[in-house]
């Protein structure tokens, strides 16, 4: 399996913006659908937004849509997530991870350490 790390989060106010990155090591995800979960604490992970191999297909989770983006690279090495317009609500634990493309089902066994994102209201 390839290693995943995530970055980029940190804390910001409500109505501004972070842009979060994944990088792999011990191999590449340029072949893979690939996607952004979320956990807050006491709370399942959940699917944010997935974008397919080529970069063609991107799908979000609907209380993100409009004012998240994802996106990867043109040597797709490196996976994004911008995200504007933030909410209380979207404090969490950000990840990426290989996805299905539909069912939205995590492929990895394990995820990374994960980004945390807080947002002050």
């Amino acid at each position: 399996q390839v290693q995943v790390e995530e970055s980029g989060g940190g804390l910001v106010q409500a109505g501004g913006s972070l842009r979060l990155s994944c990088t792999a090591s011990g191999g590449t995800f340029s072949d893979y659908d690939m996607s952004w979960f979320r956990q807050s604490p006491g709370t399942e992970r959940e699917f944010v937004g997935a974008i397919s191999w080529s970069g063609n297909y991107i799908d979000y989770e609907d209380s993100v849509k409009g004012r998240f983006t994802v996106s990867r690279d043109g040597a797709k090495t490196t996976l994004f997530l911008q995200m504007d317009n933030l909410k209380f609500e979207d404090k969490a634990v950000y990840y990426c991870t290989r996805v299905r493309w539909g069912d939205w089902e995590a492929l990895w066994a394990s995820w990374g350490p994960g980004t945390q994102v807080t947002v002050s209201s």
